[in-house]
């Protein structure tokens, strides 16, 4: 059954899978060396010391850990594959890249509004160096948390999560009543209420603003509004749909 999945998978849902793959197996055996991949090419706010233009993109391939990377690819593979047999490879492709940096930009104006609220500034100061210096990693991740502007400017998003709330977005749109099978719990619900109940978790948890929780809600809610609008444009433009 697996073999006959994988068989069936599109070229490009396929490429991605093996690239998000293959990018977390070099973060691991990295890591056991002292180098944290997730660190460099995560993205950052563009007002960081640590941002890099590439990250834009390399971000949609890094993965926290592997319970991330395995949900991820998961809708991935199910959800991309029938948008890619839908759209073909190049307008797939498209779609998947344009809803992941939509979501990265969009994440990054909802950072620079709390900054302006903070401190009057789309750019504050914020030395990495000195966050640097703190005696231990407790203590410096303590730091990151307790402070919003350190937490925008030094705290990384990894993920291809942006891109995969668009492609959600798009099947919801264009196969509402779908049942999707889900895992926990076992039990099929339509495509329109668990991607309505996705975005609806994602503004509620974005508005809570607890400090333990490292999930991207705004990136979520980003590439869903992304994918929401190239789907609305596509359907009126149907003769020039890339």
């Amino acid at each position: 059954m697996l073999n006959q999945i994988i068989r069936n998978i599109p070229d490009v849902t396929k490429n991605l899978v093996i690239l998000n793959v293959l990018m977390f197996l070099a973060t691991v055996v990295l890591q056991s060396q002292g180098i944290i991949l997730s660190f460099q090419l995560g993205v950052y706010y563009p007002g960081s010391d640590l941002f890099e233009p590439y990250q834009i993109i390399t971000h949609m391939f890094m993965h926290g850990d592997f319970t991330h990377l395995l949900f991820n690819m998961i809708v991935l593979i199910f959800i991309g594959s029938k948008l890619e047999q839908t759209w073909g490879k190049k307008r797939f492709f498209i779609f998947y890249f344009v809803t992941g940096i939509g979501a990265a930009l969009l994440n990054w104006v909802a950072q620079g509004v709390e900054l302006y609220q903070l401190t009057g500034e789309l750019f504050p100061e914020a030395n990495y160096t000195e966050l640097q210096l703190l005696p231990d990693g407790v203590q410096w991740l303590g730091t990151l948390k307790s402070n919003s502007i350190l937490q925008i400017y030094f705290l990384g998003g990894v993920g291809a999560s942006g891109a995969l709330y668009g492609l959600l977005a798009a099947f919801a749109l264009l196969y509402p009543n779908t049942e999707i099978q889900l895992l926990f719990p076992p039990i099929p619900v339509k495509a329109k209420w668990l991607v309505l109940f996705l975005v609806a978790s994602a503004i509620y948890m974005a508005y809570q603003r607890n400090p333990n929780d490292n999930v991207g809600h705004l990136v979520h809610l980003g590439g869903a509004l992304v994918g929401f609008i190239m789907i609305q444009i596509w359907k009126r433009d149907r003769t020039n749909f890339y």
